[in-house]
């Protein structure tokens, strides 16, 4: 298949820094769309993968799977898309396309696995595939969505990994109004979860354990702020929650915030620590409550997700930075230092 080489930035090594690499992408195909990327976000399994504290990196690597760019070429069958189009690229660049979630438009859920966009198997070129840390990418046309041309585009990038990711669950467990929800965690997943259960109609409750976070959380759309640590404060709400949406990847109690659901009331986990999480068994009978888990969505309720933050002024909260100071924003991810989500100027790379 013809080839191109294009610049990108990435790693051939788990202890190694980002670098300059230069990478293969395919020539467009007939299904194809190739875009030309603006901008895309820094998401913390990015730096999972990079690092290798996962575990199955495939090197080198380049990450990126919150990808927002312009179309300059499709292949002749594409009908959605023509050039000059605002595109965005998400987590998945692939799926079997034949499985019951497939065809349900639940390709996360693919059996055979979806093809990731980084650090998957590459079926069209051999190796692995390689992520928007990168001059273009050329993706099938079903994996590829539409961008309003009301927001600004560099916002817009996070909502690829975690406004989908904090969409789907609220979506699925039918938050609006009337209801009650709680987000736990206010950092890169949290900021996002806040913003769209409040676009929803939802009464929106944060916990969080940081008392300086309040002002924040409100600015967000927060009706009330809780201090997670503050027994008080937390048994103030106890059996009052429909849906608990928890975004935190550290160790914490889980038993803690089931009982503050009511009775048939879900948590559901998007966050993801690294070591099992007790639950008590009590916490979930006395309530028949529900403990869950959500991974990113579908293409289809990706869009949705895109119009509907384009409806309602939805955005990432984000700091620009040069590609040169990626290895730096890794470092300051890992200590929590960024309001919400870093997003790469591709244009930095040229």
């Amino acid at each position: 298949m013809e080839t191109k080489s294009i610049k990108a930035f990435g790693t051939e090594a788990a202890e190694a820094p980002l670098q300059t690499l230069d990478i293969k992408r395919r020539a467009v195909q007939a299904h194809d769309v190739e875009i030309e990327i603006l901008y895309c976000g820094i998401c913390h399994s990015d730096l999972h993968t990079a690092r290798n504290e996962w575990h199955g990196t495939i090197y080198p690597i380049v990450p990126g799977h919150e990808i927002v760019g312009r179309i300059t070429k499709v292949g002749e069958h594409v009908k959605g898309f023509k050039v000059g189009d605002l595109a965005g690229v998400g987590c998945m660049v692939d799926s079997c396309r034949e499985c019951e979630h497939c065809k349900n438009d639940q390709e996360q859920f693919c059996d055979e696995g979806n093809i990731q966009t980084f650090n998957s198997p590459d079926k069209h070129l051999g190796g692995q595939t390689y992520g928007g840390y990168s001059q273009s990418i050329t993706v099938d046309e079903s994996f590829v969505l539409h961008i309003s041309d009301k927001l600004d585009l560099a916002a817009v990038a996070p909502l690829l990994c975690a406004g989908i990711t904090t969409y789907s669950p609220l979506k699925h467990w039918k938050v609006g109004p009337g209801q009650k929800v709680g987000i736990v965690g206010i950092g890169g997943l949290g900021h996002m979860g806040i913003k769209i259960a409040k676009a929803m109609g939802a009464h929106v409750v944060v916990f969080t354990t940081s008392l300086s976070k309040t002002d924040d959380a409100k600015r967000l759309g927060a009706d009330e702020v809780v201090l997670s640590t503050d027994e008080t404060q937390m048994a103030q709400h106890a059996r009052s929650l429909n849906f608990i949406l928890d975004c935190v990847s550290a160790e914490h109690n889980i038993d803690a915030y089931l009982n503050l659901l009511k009775v048939d009331g879900t948590l559901t986990l998007v966050g993801a620590p690294m070591d099992p999480l007790p639950v008590t068994s009590f916490s979930l009978i006395l309530g028949r409550r529900s403990f869950s888990g959500s991974l990113i969505g579908g293409i289809k309720e990706t869009q949705e997700m895109l119009d509907f933050c384009a409806e309602h002024n939805i955005t990432s909260d984000v700091e620009v930075i040069g590609v040169n100071d990626v290895n730096d924003a890794y470092e300051r991810l890992l200590k929590g230092d960024v309001k919400y989500r870093f997003v790469i100027d591709m244009e930095s790379l040229k």
